[in-house]
């Protein structure tokens, strides 16, 4: 059992080979820890006495399917060694592989393919987890992607895992490694046709016919998709409309604020507040002024137009200075020095 699960390209270990001796109704069926046993006895599997046991695992999942999905992609490789991207969205509480895309590169574009292969089939989530690659959520680089455009549009609150974290995206990590296994028993496509093919297929099995060990009762992520009732889509953001007489001028923008409440807009960093960090941001520009709005169309501030090669402009404030600092300073202008001075 455990030699054609592998030949198959799907999990082996002695938690698969025992559900599927189960599911077959082959008995008695040997338990977890002694199948566990055989396969160290045999030489077919190893002794990993530093491995964590998984009670000592913390899972973080959220409450019911479409609450947030997760986004991720991944390079493979066709015949002739040329590489191409798989995009896999999964559901964060059911693990159900909502939709794959194949694709020739990591771009925008295809991301928002795949999210709307999966808002056509399960409808539309409420959070959508990524990295901060360009072509997901670049928002922590002070720029909106087409993807997280789309997502707000659509009222979906697009999130990052911090850099340098990829633990936050361990599901979709551990879920290439399962789409991996299977497709390395595949023949090798020749186009991404094909692959897509292999990838459709392997999402049928994935989340159908495999039992998913980080599920309760090992169920199926189709069954743990049915148990709970799905939650409600979001709702869209009105649109952004900005006061009456604003002239918005040879141009405008929509930034993402660094964390210190910063903004670059045509390579000059404007400083906004930090009130507003990681919000959106929306400026319109003339020849002569550069305004700033929020995503209510509140204006926030407005500056003059930089010089050619200006690289930042401030709000006249020393980095840190705060009115109470402004006062004790004047204070101690104001006064006769110490004897000890």
């Amino acid at each position: 059992m455990r030699a054609a699960l592998e030949r198959s390209g799907l999990d082996h270990g002695p938690i698969s080979v025992f559900e599927k001796m189960k599911a077959m109704g082959l008995e008695p069926v040997p338990s977890v820890p002694s199948l566990a046993r055989i396969f160290r006895q045999t030489g077919v599997a190893r002794l990993e006495p530093r491995k964590r046991p998984r009670a000592a695992y913390r899972r973080f999942v959220y409450p019911a399917p479409n609450c947030l999905w997760q986004l991720d992609a991944t390079e493979y490789v066709l015949t002739g060694g040329r590489k191409c991207v798989i995009f896999q969205l999964i559901d964060d509480h059911s693990r159900v592989a909502v939709a794959s895309h194949v694709a020739t590169g990591e771009t925008s574009e295809a991301a928002i393919a795949v999210v709307q292969k999966g808002i056509t089939a399960r409808g539309v989530p409420q959070k959508l987890l990524t990295d901060n690659g360009a072509a997901l959520n670049p928002s922590r680089q002070g720029r909106q992607g087409r993807l997280v455009t789309y997502a707000t549009s659509l009222g979906i609150e697009a999130i990052t895992g911090k850099p340098y974290k990829p633990t936050t995206q361990g599901k979709n990590e551990r879920f290439h490694q399962t789409l991996f296994r299977f497709l390395d028993k595949q023949p090798l496509a020749g186009t991404l046709e094909q692959l897509q093919d292999q990838v459709d297929a392997f999402d049928e099995l994935y989340n159908t016919h495999r039992p998913h060990q980080s599920l309760p009762g090992r169920i199926t992520p189709q069954q743990a998709w049915d148990a709970t009732p799905v939650a409600a889509p979001p709702h869209p953001k009105p649109a952004l409309v900005l006061p009456q007489g604003i002239d918005q001028g040879s141009g405008q923008a929509t930034r993402i604020a660094y964390p210190n409440g910063r903004v670059t807009i045509n390579s000059v960093v404007y400083m906004i507040g930090k009130p507003y960090a990681r919000q959106s941001i929306h400026a319109c520009w003339d020849a002569e002024t550069i305004q700033f709005f929020d995503v209510q169309g509140t204006h926030i501030t407005s500056y003059p137009r930089p010089a050619a090669g200006t690289k930042a402009v401030g709000n006249g404030k020393p980095p840190g200075f705060t009115a109470k600092q402004r006062t004790t300073v004047t204070d101690v202008l104001t006064h006769e020095p110490s004897p000890m001075s």
